[in-house]
């Protein structure tokens, strides 16, 4: 087994589905990792560091909520939280602990692997994201110049207000990664008063219309509906 491969540590009790993910990615080039509750799911993340998390919420010791709130006092690594429970409550909770993303089951193969390639593309991006003076990110023909404050678009400068370009930017430093309503209010107003999530819709409609974007066009924001946004990532 070549050491250069991704480790994915895979917290799944069901044993088939366990086999089904091991096997999907075994045949992708991960190396694949396996633990069937959630005490054991904390062991392996604190002795083996994964590079991914594949979790379940509904374990035979606990919930899966808390493995995600306990690797994130020590380490960023991405989590995908992969679960039967498809409310928007659940999927609000994982997000807010530190998941960065969120699959219900049953998934295609397909849809699971290109959750996977996003997440450890965001932990690879994550400083040349990251909004620090003189750096720049460029989504397709979007460029984002974080020490000049300033948004084009084909070369063309976009004219936001300072709400608007906040919000692109905190978005920006986490490609790949949805980010909820209240994550996001909470740092651009930082506070989640009653009217936070009308207001957020409102610049990001303000923003999308900006950016050239038509209703239903997931070129650079993606709506994750009742969730939050997700900055897209180049292919």
């Amino acid at each position: 087994m070549s050491n250069n491969k991704f480790k994915v540590l895979i917290v799944e009790d069901d044993a088939n589905i366990c086999s089904v993910l091991e096997t999907i990615l075994e045949a992708n080039n991960y190396q694949s990792l396996i633990a069937r509750t959630c005490r054991q799911g904390m062991m392996m993340c604190s002795s083996h560091l994964p590079d991914l998390i594949i979790l379940d919420l509904g374990l035979p010791d606990g919930d899966g909520m808390e493995l995600i709130r306990n690797t994130r006092q020590y380490a960023s690594t991405p989590i995908i939280v992969l679960s039967a429970r498809s409310t928007e409550n659940d999927k609000i909770s994982a997000l807010d602990l530190g998941a960065n993303d969120y699959i219900t089951k049953p998934f295609s193969t397909g849809e699971l692997l290109a959750r996977v390639r996003a997440a450890l593309r965001s932990v690879r991006s994550g400083n040349e994201g990251s909004s620090s003076a003189g750096s720049i990110f460029t989504l397709q023909d979007m460029q984002i110049d974080y020490d000049k404050r300033a948004v084009t678009v084909s070369g063309e400068n976009i004219h936001l207000t300072q709400t608007e370009y906040n919000i692109l930017a905190f978005l920006s430093e986490h490609p790949g990664k949805v980010m909820t309503y209240s994550t996001i209010i909470r740092k651009i107003w930082g506070t989640a008063d009653i009217g936070g999530v009308k207001k957020l819709q409102v610049n990001m409609a303000n923003i999308r219309k900006k950016l050239g974007s038509r209703p239903g066009d997931n070129k650079y924001i993606v709506n994750e509906l009742g969730v939050g946004y997700r900055m897209c990532e180049n292919d």
